[in-house]
């Protein structure tokens, strides 16, 4: 067949497609499609993506598309500065029940906010240590036997052998590698629609394998992308049952989230980024650590902050300012490779978000009437005076979010080793704290339900420690046109295509 033939025939292909489109409904395209090369490159490939292509994302969102849920346990923890000991027993703090399929904990003043810490560099062996713990409950090892470093083995280094980082501890425990976790996994979609247009329009015919797949597009398609479907969890993982996906520390705060690892696999995009808000609202005493990722089809981000402390009246206002700020200035990098990327840039363009963390809100009363309305059992009136509710009720912060009901004690301030709140048996007021829900969990977007609001009991810090139980709804598609197209590798011709009742109908 010579080649004005072969340009002939495509023509024709086309113009029974577009009059396929046209008798459907569809939309119509201004030009003309008589058989001349002017007529056909009027056609643009946005034009033609949205006529022939243009189906796979309502076949996919109509056809493949289903809504699951996944619990989410999320715990805040304002540690006061204290390192671990190898006796703490997080299994009250966790309740790990094996019910829960991420779990998402952030510490607030893991060392202690000095100068060293804000200044110079931060202390990593404690995050490394609350890792191990987080490892040991989490697996759950037989016989004693876990992966990674064993809580009792000391992180200390000396001149010739330094402490090991908190990145390279972290690897122990990931059951992928980060490099996957943070891919794009847009890109190869829309390569496989290019792929496809080559398929039906194509002009090289010598470029072309057998199999209708561009073996040129092959060759160009950046090695850094990667499919995350393709994505295989490591055999040296496999006594695990819940993989590390990100840990970050910026001085004394430390977020992590692990996951059940048959479930790593669906997990993208994962960025991270830290903005302090602490002395000059530069530094990193105060601030926060947000957590943006791809689950399935669903974004999530996760906020672990510190905000502004202090009970004077007016300090308040500060911590809304630091929120505000947190909202405005955290940027995410684009990792999307192409204009179609789904991942916002910002917290408040995610889908399902939950905040975290020691908001440092407190009761607006002295301390005399707030301990008066604790005895007295009066939960709904000291609850009345919380500055966070009196905030958000005013619209002034945290406006559209959402918070469980409290049906637990203040959580601050205790002493040390003690279920005594601190200032109970101070007679200086300097040093007196009136108790105060410092420790709080909201979320933000719909398909998120709580199922429990909860404070542990733990004495080894001056905060005890809060923790929440969702379930979350999260799209997900199955065998999607992009799977069954990357599977197939049948030539269909034009008679197969018009034969069927609905357009690219995929069996």
């Amino acid at each position: 067949m010579t080649f004005k033939e072969q340009d002939s025939r495509k023509k024709s292909f086309i113009r029974k497609i577009f009059a396929m489109g046209e008798r459907n409904g569809k939309k119509e395209f201004k030009g003309s499609f008589e058989s001349t090369e002017k007529g056909l490159e009027s056609i643009s490939d946005l034009e033609l993506d949205s006529a022939f292509l243009g189906s796979t994302d309502s076949l996919m969102s109509r056809d493949q598309e289903e809504i699951q849920s996944f619990r989410v346990f999320v715990a805040t923890w304002n540690v006061g500065g204290k390192s671990p000991h190898t006796n703490l027993n997080l299994n009250d703090f966790i309740k790990n029940d094996d019910s829960a399929d991420i779990y998402i904990f952030g510490f607030q003043e893991i060392v202690p906010l000095n100068a060293g810490n804000v200044l110079v560099i931060e202390d990593n062996e404690p995050a490394a240590r609350w890792l191990s713990l987080i490892n040991q409950s989490l697996n759950n090892p037989i016989n004693g036997c876990s992966r990674g470093p064993k809580p009792a083995t000391g992180f200390s280094g000396s001149k010739f052998f330094p402490k090991p980082s908190l990145k390279s501890i972290s690897k122990t425990f990931r059951t992928v590698s980060r490099r996957k976790l943070k891919s794009c996994n847009c890109t190869p979609l829309e390569l496989e629609r290019k792929r496809s247009k080559d398929f039906w329009f194509r002009c090289q015919p010598s470029h072309v394998s057998e199999d209708g797949i561009s073996s040129e597009e092959d060759e160009e398609e950046d090695p850094s992308v990667f499919d995350i479907s393709e994505i295989s969890i490591p055999e040296s993982g496999n006594e695990m049952k819940y993989g590390l996906i990100a840990s970050k520390q910026m001085v004394g705060i430390f977020v992590t989230i692990w996951m059940r690892k048959e479930l790593v696999p669906y997990v993208s995009h994962l960025r991270i980024a830290s903005t302090s808000r602490g002395i000059m609202g530069c530094l990193g005493n105060k601030g926060c650590i947000s957590v943006s990722m791809l689950f399935h089809q669903t974004s999530f981000c996760f906020i672990c902050s510190h905000l502004a402390s202090g009970e004077k009246e007016g300090d308040e206002l500060r911590r809304n300012l630091d929120v505000i700020e947190i909202l405005k200035n955290t940027q995410f990098p684009k990792i999307c490779r192409t204009p179609y990327g789904r991942m916002p840039e910002k917290i408040l363009g995610h889908k399902r978000i939950i905040w975290l963390g020691d908001l440092n809100y407190r009761i607006a009363l002295s301390y005399s009437e707030t301990r008066r309305l604790m005895e007295a059992n009066h939960w709904d009136e000291l609850l009345n005076k919380d500055q966070l509710k009196i905030e958000r009720d005013a619209g002034r912060v945290f406006y559209g979010w959402k918070e469980g009901t409290i049906y637990f004690a203040p959580t601050y301030k205790y002493y040390y080793n003690s279920d005594t709140y601190a200032g109970d048996s101070k007679k200086s007021k300097k040093k007196r704290r009136t108790p105060a829900w410092c420790d709080r969990i909201l979320w933000h977007g719909d398909g998120i339900r709580q199922l429990y609001y909860i404070r542990g009991e733990s004495q080894f810090s001056d905060h005890r420690p809060v923790c929440a139980t969702f379930i979350v709804d999260v799209t997900v598609v199955e065998g999607g046109p992009k799977k069954k197209m990357l599977e197939s590798n049948m030539k269909v011709g034009a008679e197969e295509i018009l034969s069927t009742n609905s357009r690219y109908y995929y069996p």
